[in-house]
């Protein structure tokens, strides 16, 4: 008889609550400020406001990224959606011919501290060449006939800018974009547990990191 009640009482509760009305997370219960544990020398954290917004803070030594965007509810998950990534972290704004012994490639930044830190790789059916940028953001390789440029930022190793060029130019010169440094996420998921969420994070491996809730 406590059987048939009990069956019959959780027959009744399906009929009249929603789908998955047990599991359904309130955007107020998970809103707050979330630290990224147990990784080495690495910092971490995301801040999920009420209004669905995200902010998404790393830091490892003295590099410090920032991403934001967009936060839902999705089948008992939290899902985190920034803007979509741009095509390319520089802008190519000039391309020619000139005399001379070299392919020279040139990136342009107010912030003279971060030239140094830039990679080129000038692809060519002759053979590719890779240079590492000076301290005024300059490269120089071989001549090459290069019909393809890849662009490569230390500090955002997760990416690289790819740009066809002119095979007969040997002298590029890139703007770097505002958005460099920035952080973009797709589908990142995470899972609502017990003082905390768990789930990845865009630059590190793993699907099982945690961080805990601290407000």
């Amino acid at each position: 008889m406590r059987f048939i009640i009990r069956l019959y009482l959780a027959l009744w509760l399906s009929a009249i609550l929603p789908p998955n009305a047990f599991s359904q997370i309130s955007t107020g219960s998970v809103a707050g400020e979330y630290h990224l544990q147990d990784v080495m020398e690495t910092s971490s954290a995301i801040l999920l406001k009420p209004d669905s917004t995200f902010e998404l803070f790393f830091s490892y030594g003295s590099v410090d990224r920032k991403g934001t965007g967009k936060w839902q509810v999705d089948d008992g998950k939290i899902i985190l959606n920034s803007s979509p990534k741009p095509k390319a972290d520089l802008k190519l704004v000039t391309s020619k011919a000139k005399s001379g012994e070299h392919t020279t490639v040139r990136i342009r930044h107010p912030d003279k501290q971060i030239l140094p830190y830039f990679e080129v790789l000038a692809k060519s059916p002759d053979g590719d060449q890779f240079g590492k940028t000076d301290a005024k953001g300059y490269v120089k390789l071989p001549k090459v006939k290069a019909g393809n440029l890849e662009v490569f930022f230390s500090f955002t190793p997760e990416r690289f800018s790819a740009f066809q060029v002119n095979p007969e130019d040997n002298y590029f010169e890139f703007q770097v974009e505002p958005w460099i440094m920035e952080l973009f996420v797709k589908d990142m998921s995470l899972t609502v547990h017990e003082n905390g969420l768990l789930g990845g994070h865009p630059l590190i491996r793993g699907n099982s990191l945690f961080y805990r809730k601290v407000n």
